[in-house]
């Protein structure tokens, strides 16, 4: 079945914004192979762009970062998927802006992905269901189309929305690539798994600016691989933020400040200091 598109617009850009993990308990590893999560995702205001068109094939070309543009690439397969389920006759011309790094625990990718579904969605309006088309590309995507802070729970699938006080904080990115695999790979071996989060401590915790009582069960098995992101939790310290954290499965670790120019400060700093790193001051959104 062919569909008009519903905005006549050349392009239209849309924001993919990157997400951190206040917090990522794995509980243990289940039956089917895949891990009991439970997290306290967050979207930043940070991201990727994404041009989006109508056009009769689909088409992909990534600006920003040395990336495939066909079946390997999230944003391409998210696009067929749902241009499939759709029953669309013609395509989409995407240009991805790639402003993450990557492999960094940022959710890139997966915000790239849900981003991709909702602009087709917009732009062929169809009965599809989303999040089911969402949770085949990755775990993380469902959080992406969900558009708000939530408690991820099951393989991060469940999903339960949540209120989060405004969080300034800085990202730092030493330039190790880590994949989940590998981090969960370690993770098992050492069977390093954690209790569920204390969510409603880590909210007071942000409210009040104190030390948030999280943890991130991947940090001490990546960490201990990779002598940069030791030195990236430390320079957040030095540099007066907060309770330093992995994000996700690394290698990107954040630092809360006690607003929005202390964290342009610190980010100052740090970038300063360590020129070869992606530093970024950010806030929740």
């Amino acid at each position: 079945m062919s569909h008009v598109p519903a905005d006549p617009a050349p392009h239209v850009t849309y924001f993919a914004p990157a997400k951190v993990n206040l917090g990522l308990s794995v509980r243990d590893l289940r039956a089917d192979g895949y891990h009991e999560l439970h997290s306290l995702m967050v979207p930043l205001n940070v991201g990727d762009d994404l041009d989006i068109a109508p056009a009769d094939t689909l088409t992909l070309s990534v600006q920003g970062a040395d990336l495939p543009a066909d079946e390997r690439n999230l944003v391409f397969r998210a696009a067929r998927a749902y241009l499939d389920a759709a029953g669309v006759d013609g395509g989409a011309a995407i240009t991805l802006h790639k402003r993450l790094p990557l492999a960094s625990g940022l959710g890139g990718g997966s915000s790239d992905a849900a981003t991709t579904l909702m602009a087709l969605a917009r732009l062929y309006p169809a009965g599809v269901d989303l999040p089911t088309l969402a949770l085949k590309l990755g775990a993380d995507v469902p959080f992406f189309l969900l558009g708000r802070a939530a408690v991820a729970s099951g393989v991060g699938e469940i999903l339960a929305p949540l209120p989060v006080p405004p969080v300034s904080l800085v990202l730092v990115n030493p330039g190790v690539e880590v994949s989940a695999r590998d981090a969960y790979t370690w993770l098992d071996a050492e069977e390093a798994f954690t209790p569920a989060l204390d969510v409603e401590a880590i909210l007071a915790a942000l409210t009040n600016g104190r030390p948030v009582p999280y943890l991130n069960a991947l940090q001490g098995p990546v960490a201990a691989r990779h002598a940069p992101i030791r030195e990236a939790l430390t320079a957040l310290e030095t540099a007066g933020l907060h309770s330093p954290l992995m994000s996700g499965s690394g290698s990107t670790c954040l630092g809360l400040a006690r607003d929005d120019a202390h964290a342009h400060d610190a980010a100052h700093a740090l970038a300063r200091r360590y020129p070869h790193w992606w530093v970024q001051a950010t806030r929740t959104l």
